[in-house]
């Protein structure tokens, strides 16, 4: 069943592959409205596309601090094998975290995903506008809470984003923020991270940077080269350690939320090429299997 924030978009069957479906991963904290644009996009190519809601999310912060990172990856596994049900070849693309858990779902069933969008993946916060107490913080934040040090401080604590909150374009940033800050989680997420689901998040980092030689679907690799939240080098992790092949692209007039900024359209044109050319390729390789 659909979630009230979440939306598929039905496509149309590709000539020389059939039905492409698309699977979109939001960040932490964020929502699905920050890949509708992208999706849209996507749909308009014929693509199918969900945009799901990950558990905890677009709630308050005891809602998602009630929810750990298994909890997040499994509304992606569920998601995914809803959408298997309606198309012929299924993709999956994340923002940030959601590149992250993307990136699980591809090492943990190959079968099933054929290649992987990731924008601006997330396994540390070490962007430019990240203060560097809250870049230690990374490091400390799993011992934190495994050792119950400093628990009820740990509990309410939240590190507030920074200015300019992923977004270059400044109109867009300013409607944003005031979305994000009148409490409307909903539509433009929370405007902090609390720190147990930081903690959760790291812990997936973790667990996913040693999975990635256990990713052999193709992937496109996207990232801002002024990532004001994570650096370039956590997109170079991804390159550099799946076991597949790669395109990576730079965007030079965006921030980190690449699928909502200045060159959100350069994300759909070069998604919807990757999607299709990768599943016509795959469709060619099984019908020679079969011939064969």
């Amino acid at each position: 069943m659909i979630q009230n924030n979440e939306y598929l978009l039905e496509g149309r069957e590709i000539e020389g592959c059939g039905r492409i479906g698309v699977l979109l991963v939001h960040g932490l904290t964020g929502t699905p409205n920050e890949m509708k644009l992208v999706g849209k996009g996507l749909n308009r190519a014929g693509l199918t596309v969900y945009g799901m809601q990950l558990a905890g999310h677009c709630g308050d912060e005891q809602d998602l601090i009630k929810t750990s990172w298994q909890d997040w990856y499994h509304t992606v596994e569920i998601a995914a094998q809803k959408l298997r049900e309606q198309v012929d070849h299924v993709f999956v693309a994340g923002l940030s975290m959601g590149a992250v858990l993307s990136l699980k779902l591809a090492a943990d069933q190959p079968e099933l995903i054929e290649g992987v969008g990731v924008y601006g993946p997330t396994f540390r916060y070490d962007g430019w506008s990240i203060p560097r107490y809250a870049r230690y913080l990374n490091f400390l934040l799993i011992w934190f809470k495994n050792l119950g040090i400093f628990k009820n401080w740990f509990q309410s604590g939240v590190f507030t984003e920074q200015p300019p909150y992923g977004l270059k374009d400044e109109r867009l940033r300013a409607r944003v923020v005031a979305s994000m800050f009148s409490g409307d989680s909903a539509s433009a997420g929370l405007a902090g991270n609390p720190w147990p689901a930081l903690a959760e998040m790291l812990t997936l980092s973790h667990i996913v940077r040693k999975q990635l030689p256990q990713v052999t679907s193709p992937c496109l690799i996207m990232h801002a080269s002024e990532d004001d939240i994570a650096d370039i080098s956590n997109s170079l992790l991804v390159k550099n350690g799946v076991n597949a092949p790669t395109k990576m692209i730079l965007l030079n007039d965006s921030y980190h939320l690449i699928t909502i900024d200045r060159e959100y359209k350069t994300v759909i044109d070069e998604s919807v090429k990757f999607f299709i050319e990768t599943a016509r390729h795959n469709q060619q390789k099984t019908a020679e299997h079969i011939a064969a």
